[in-house]
């Protein structure tokens, strides 16, 4: 959803301009409210808007332009809704409301895609428990917990006079001829039941009897098989399947009634509910991770951001990526904490104030600190863990690279391209080597402070993810799998710790988000230092 850098001028090739009239401020201004946007990135996005539009104001004075006629409503409306949008983000307490009134649109809307499932589910009259459980998983994927859960089928179960039976057991009887509601699937069952996705699918879809999908029926079930875990495309393959099945056998359209869809009960929202076991990232979800971990200021008085649960495509295939960034690996992770800016001068020699000896000659207190070594790094985690009571600790690369470039999995923190200096500090004209890029001028000969490239945020709101400083990650160098995984760490016993996010002496290329490096643990240097993550627990 973020604004395209640069923003395309003509709207034919944009159709995020439309936002303007969205009911939902965040969407107004082309930014995600599951990425939390800071205070800079809610300006940033309102100014960029407020001027695209601004240069389509001649468009006023030219009714007959087609391009006019296409934006003719926006260029009287579109910058007093920018505006609001803007004011309602920036005050905290409206901010609070509006995030409370979408985290209840997003549960209704879970509410309503679980009751989808509980129907289909329902077609033969009663509920099996392997199917409730099967229902519970489905269910989890969309973010509901099981109490939520519980609530919706025993409010179904009730309205319609069904009850709970135990497990379709291998004595089962073999099903009616033309009756579909009692089709069940082709191998007996015990509980609990151990299948696959796929076949968990098919047979949800043969519990259905459904002879013929409508367009929505068909979204419905692709939905449902997504939550199984499967792409949308297998789910389509497997409708096909299961509709060529049908055909094949000959069998009329069940001649039970149809009970009606029933709109989803009211849940309350007060607090998040334990989820089922496993990773879970949905919209739902993550929007509630967002209502229960606020960020929050340290006793250092640097700021930590909410990284939501989510899931990307970890490494590259770029032309530029080296063989150590592949094969891309889907990974997933769950919520964090990180600072928003690298740890500075003032803020480590809290911790070790002899550091002061080492800073670098151009260093001031603001910039960020240099010659530290993964070691001590880590020994400035335990001291502020003790301290604060938190669990404070370095991120590991695969948290630092989905803070840094978010589940789009983006070549920059800032986007796909890096076309202007006011986005990183990195190898320009200003440091002399034989690499810098002599048509950029960032402004700075060597580290700048911590924040002086707001533009170039990540996603979620981190600054100077690309150049600045290399950061230590908490991981040992190792291969990619190439396998889905969850939550990976690296060895923690290795010769060589990884560093990620170039710095003031890389080439472009060294900022990429999937870029590694790595040194021993002892190694420092004027272009290595760190950022803090802190783990989502209570204190």
């Amino acid at each position: 959803m973020g604004l395209p850098n640069p923003i395309p001028d003509n709207p034919l090739k944009w159709e995020g301009w439309k936002n303007y009239a969205s009911t939902d401020p965040y969407e107004r201004l082309c930014l995600d409210f599951e990425s939390n946007p800071t205070t800079e990135q809610i300006e940033e996005s309102c100014r960029l808007l407020l001027i695209w539009w601004q240069k389509k104001l001649p468009l006023k004075n030219q009714p007959s332009n087609p391009l006019a006629q296409l934006l003719r409503n926006g260029l009287d409306d579109a910058p007093a809704k920018l505006a609001e949008a803007r004011s309602v983000l920036l005050d905290p307490k409206t901010r609070a409301d509006i995030d409370r009134e979408l985290l209840r649109k997003l549960k209704a809307a879970a509410s309503a895609e679980f009751n989808k499932f509980l129907s289909f589910t329902l077609t033969s009259g009663e509920l099996a428990t392997d199917d409730e459980e099967s229902l519970y998983q489905l269910g989890g994927g969309l973010g509901l917990s099981r109490e939520e859960m519980r609530v919706l089928i025993d409010d179904e179960l009730d309205h319609w006079g069904m009850k709970r039976v135990g497990a379709r057991h291998a004595s089962a009887p073999d099903p009616e001829p033309g009756n579909p509601a009692s089709i069940a699937s082709p191998e007996p069952r015990t509980a609990p039941p151990t299948l696959s996705a796929r076949e968990e699918f098919l047979r949800m879809l043969r519990l259905s009897g459904i002879d013929e999908l409508t367009d929505d029926q068909r979204d419905a079930f692709c939905n449902m098989g997504e939550a199984l875990g499967m792409s949308g495309g297998d789910a389509e393959d497997i409708i096909d399947e299961y509709l060529e099945e049908r055909m094949l056998a000959g069998i009329p359209a069940s001649a039970a009634p149809r009970k009606p869809q029933v709109p989803a009960p009211p849940v309350s929202v007060a607090k998040p509910l334990e989820r089922p076991q496993g990773f879970v990232s949905s919209p739902l979800s993550r929007a509630e991770e967002k209502q229960k971990f606020a960020n929050f200021t340290n006793m250092l008085g640097g700021e930590m951001l909410l990284v939501a649960s989510g899931s990307f495509m970890m490494g590259s295939e770029s032309r530029d990526a080296s063989p150590n960034e592949q094969p891309v690996t889907k990974t997933n992770v769950s919520a964090f904490y990180l600072a928003r800016r690298p740890i500075t001068n003032a803020e480590y020699e809290r911790f070790d104030p002899a550091h002061r000896s080492k800073r670098a000659p151009w260093a001031n207190d603001t910039h960020p600190v240099v010659y530290v070594s993964f070691t001590e790094a880590m020994r400035f985690c335990d001291w502020l863990s003790a301290r604060e009571k938190r669990k404070y600790r370095l991120p590991t690369e695969a948290e630092w690279e989905f803070a840094a470039r978010g589940a789009d999995s983006r070549i920059f923190p800032w986007g796909d391209c890096l076309d202007r200096p006011n986005l990183a500090n990195f190898a320009d004209r200003n440091k002399n080597l034989p690499w810098a890029d002599e048509s950029m001028d960032t402004g700075f000969s060597a580290t700048s402070p911590v924040g002086s490239f707001p533009a170039g945020a990540s996603p979620f709101g981190m600054e100077d993810m690309a150049g600045n400083v290399w950061e230590w990650c908490l991981d040992c160098m190792m291969p990619y799998p190439g396998k889905e995984r969850t939550n990976p760490r690296g060895p923690m016993e290795g010769s060589k710790r990884i560093y990620r996010g170039g710095s003031w002496k890389s080439r472009p290329t060294s900022l990429r988000a999937s870029t590694r490096n790595c040194n021993a643990s002892a190694f420092s240097s004027n272009d290595v230092g760190f950022r803090i993550l802190c783990e989502c627990s209570p204190k």
